[in-house]
């Protein structure tokens, strides 16, 4: 009699077990499939919105560079041009910087000092964009304007190549200050991604390649960067995703020209700048507002792309 009681004690409990189960089962499926869905409807809503724009200019949209509200002429070249440069740049500054922090954290800190020092490069992440752009602009631009620019300038004078690439008056702000600003902003991302994919080299190949002599940089440059290249690699593409749709602290130090400017130190703009700056004065249904949803869809398209890569570049690493 207990046998029987216990026995369907235990089958009730399954049930419930089961229905649990499949409750959770469906609302994770449900969660997935609306991502999906807010997915789909954000880039159908971007691509409609833009259409007007792509069937009045077709892809000479893609080529041009002018951005003439007063003719409505309206040419995404310019804007993609500095989303490009700006993000690239700021990964040249910020990849090194990150590596580092990486190299540093894993390999060389005391045991009490990598948690505070961790912990304070990723409070770096938490700080908001437009706080960025005002420390950009009241402290940054000054110190380029008043120091680093005339200095860079100076130095690169009757170099070919360089004075071009680093000409014009010393203003502060410009392409080669948002990129800063954009370094700054990335190098939590990527350093984080970098300690993590650090830590997770086995210790017995360190300490093989230290019993044969490697000094620390040896082991990191034979042994860790090569163990963990892939995801590297991933972590600076997604920093580079980071940098491709900043808004605000672009905004404020880019200098917000229309035009492609040769030097680091001209102003430019990017499409995220440009979204900003002029969506409020865009009448609905005119081709200005067509024109800059068509950026927004272009800008979707490059970072989906830059994010589809470094998965990609990150999924042997975790099925390993």
């Amino acid at each position: 009699m207990q046998q029987a009681v216990a026995l369907s004690a235990s089958h009730a409990r399954a049930r419930g077990t089961n229905l649990g189960d499949l409750i959770f089962a469906s609302l994770a499926r449900l969660s997935g499939i609306l991502v999906l869905i807010l997915l789909g409807s954000l880039i159908l809503s971007l691509f409609l919105g833009g259409l007007p724009a792509f069937r009045q200019f077709g892809l000479g949209f893609l080529f041009s560079t002018q951005w003439d509200p007063v003719h409505q002429a309206f040419g995404a070249t310019v804007s993609v041009y500095g989303t490009l440069l700006t993000s690239v740049l700021a990964l040249v500054f910020a990849v090194p910087l990150a590596f580092g922090i990486a190299f540093f954290l894993t390999e060389l800190a005391p045991s009490w000092m990598r948690r505070p020092v961790g912990t304070a490069i990723e409070l770096l992440a938490a700080v908001p964009s437009i706080i960025y752009g005002m420390w950009g602009f009241f402290v940054i631009v000054p110190i380029m304007s008043g120091t680093i620019q005339p200095a860079i300038i100076s130095a690169f004078d009757g170099i070919p190549v360089l004075q071009d690439l680093f000409a014009g008056p010393p203003f502060g702000t410009g392409i080669f200050t948002a990129a800063f600003i954009l370094a700054v902003m990335v190098i939590p991302f990527v350093a984080a991604t970098m300690r993590d994919v650090f830590e997770t080299v086995p210790a017995v190949y360190k300490e093989s390649a230290y019993g044969l002599g490697c000094t620390t940089w040896e082991v990191m440059r034979s042994i860790v960067l090569p163990y963990t290249r892939v995801s590297v690699v991933g972590g600076i593409m997604l920093g580079l995703g980071r940098a491709l749709g900043e808004t605000m602290a672009v905004t404020f130090v880019i200098g917000n020209a229309d035009r492609i400017s040769t030097s680091l130190f001209g102003s430019g703009n990017t499409i995220a700048s440009i979204v900003a700056l002029e969506f409020p004065e865009s009448p609905a249904g005119s081709l200005k507002l067509a024109s800059l949803l068509a950026l927004g869809f272009i800008l979707f398209v490059i970072s989906f792309i830059v994010l589809a890569i470094s998965r990609m570049l990150l999924r042997p690493k975790v099925a390993a």
